[in-house]
């Protein structure tokens, strides 16, 4: 009798469910400075000792080591007037190649390793986007997770990317298939290092800007099209506060949106994405990111338009401002077939719906700041929308 109950006991345990609530509550740090690493300048100082870390080391890439050179040694005095163990500065290569495989993952967990850096220590990474993903990715499984503390270097990484929770790098020729949810531990935007950036590279990295203005705030919408002479002119007055509320808008909406870690089906902040990301992989990644995301947008836009969502005069607003700020709207992949005869950026929309779960669901615009969920594309339109791309970026033909 007494095993006769204890195996009924155990079968009760075996089929019984218990649920737990498990909160977990991140703060998001994001600073605005210049010339971080100045004696003076207090911020990275302050945001170190906030969380009473035990030691840091930086990864630089480098383009930025090579147009800042006297940034190392910059890093070094001030890490010497902190109460950490500084493990030093390492530049590695950067650049959408260091996504292609794990080699950068590799070489930064091996330098994790040899400087002991632990879950209480600092990852510090400079760089643009993908050097910022690639690291990342690196940080955030090194130990289960260190202190990450990026350092976008770029209007692309500072206005979206480097104030995002995500790290990935690509896998079976698809955007971003290995990564990881991780919040950093901090966000600081030092503004000078866009001023060396390449020109077109900087205003390409605006796109990222109008997108989260179409979404989330026609008011900056507004202010963009009244400033486009100067932010075409890479004006430092209006390209810092540009890149500012674009990265506070992006911040927020992850805040605040209710679904952080993509958990639902629909990703607002991907307006125009779904093609950027196929175009990226079906290039080879020689098309980079900012300008496929212009692509994109406007595709995404000339639809919305088609299908009888969004009225012409915004369309044609949106496209002025991409005219503007000299960002191309078409490039010859796009018209690239499979030998069934199908697009392949269509195979984009497959890709879209399987990175995140669930069904298809693509932000469209109703109208500047309004954005409809819609969960099927039809094909048919969307090449019409490419035929009028293809005829824009060749009037004459």
């Amino acid at each position: 009798m007494a095993q006769q109950h204890k195996t009924r006991y155990l079968c009760r345990a075996l089929m019984s469910r218990h649920d737990f609530q498990i909160p977990v509550l991140f703060k998001h740090h994001i600073v605005f400075t210049r010339n971080a690493f100045a004696p003076e300048n207090a911020e990275v100082a302050d945001v170190l000792r906030e969380g009473g870390g035990r030691r840091a080391i930086v990864f630089i890439e480098a383009t930025v080591a090579a147009a800042w050179p006297g940034l190392p040694a910059a890093i070094d005095s001030y890490f010497a007037n902190l109460d950490l163990d500084f493990c030093g500065s390492h530049i590695f290569a950067g650049g959408e190649a260091v996504k292609a495989d794990e080699v950068l993952v590799r070489r930064i967990w091996e330098a994790i390793d040899a400087a002991h850096i632990d879950r209480h220590s600092y990852a510090l990474v400079i760089g643009g986007g993908a050097f910022l993903d690639a690291v990342g990715f690196a940080a955030a499984t090194a130990h289960r997770g260190v202190r990450l503390i990026r350092f976008p270097t770029t209007t692309l990484s500072q206005d979206d990317g480097g104030v995002g929770v995500k790290c990935a790098i690509n896998g079976f020729g698809k955007k971003n298939w290995i990564g990881a949810f991780a919040v950093p531990f901090a966000v600081i935007n030092d503004f000078d290092f866009l001023r060396s950036q390449h020109p077109q590279l900087c205003r390409a990295g605006l796109i990222e800007a109008i997108k989260v203005a179409l979404v989330k705030d026609p008011e900056f919408f507004t202010w963009i099209e009244a400033n486009l002479s100067a932010l075409a002119a890479l004006d430092p007055a209006v390209i810092d506060p540009c890149v500012e509320r674009s990265a506070l808008l992006h911040a927020h909406h992850i805040a605040t949106g209710g679904d952080a870690f993509e958990s639902g089906s629909s990703r607002p902040l991907d307006f125009g994405h779904w093609a950027a990301h196929k175009l990226e992989a079906l290039t080879g990644y020689q098309l980079s990111h900012a300008p496929a995301v212009a692509i994109g947008l406007a595709l995404d836009t000339l639809y919305s338009m088609h299908c009888g969502l969004l009225a012409a005069p915004c369309a044609e607003r949106i496209l002025r401002v991409l005219d503007a700020l000299e960002l191309v709207t078409y490039h010859p992949a796009l018209d690239w077939t499979t030998p069934a005869g199908r697009r392949c950026v269509f195979a984009g929309l497959d890709e879209f719906r399987e990175h995140l779960g669930g069904k298809l669901t693509v932000l469209l615009l109703q109208d500047l700041g309004v954005g409809v969920n819609t969960h099927h594309l039809d094909e048919s339109l969307l090449a019409t929308c490419i035929d009028q791309l293809r005829q824009r970026a060749t009037p004459h033909a």
